[in-house]
């Protein structure tokens, strides 16, 4: 069983036991119980649920492992040849990591 759900405007696809990283949850302490109700699909062993947006009823409870992960530094370097411009930027994303605890539909 999985359902694909959206967490902070982005949609994952969630099965039980499954550890996930997304966007940071200010609110969210290690160890904490969430759940979400933005469930766009379910899938229950071959009988899909489509949602108009969402599936009612159908929720993800989420433990949070980690509250806060920082991801990879990416460089953000703009330049415009011959004009003595350069400008350098480094940016670091922000995640919170939870495993799915169940899918309930």
């Amino acid at each position: 069983m999985y359902a694909i759900v959206e967490i902070n405007g982005q949609q994952f696809k969630a099965e039980a036991g499954q550890k996930l990283f997304v966007n940071h949850i200010k609110t969210a302490e290690e160890g904490q119980t969430v759940e979400f109700d933005k469930v766009l699909l379910v899938d229950n062993e071959g009988k899909i649920q489509v949602g108009a947006p969402t599936v009612k009823g159908a929720k993800v409870v989420v433990e949070v492992l980690k509250p806060l992960v920082k991801g990879e530094k990416v460089i953000v370097f703009k330049m415009k040849r011959r004009k003595d411009y350069r400008k350098k930027n480094g940016h670091r994303q922000q995640y919170t990591q939870v495993e799915v605890k169940q899918v309930i539909a």
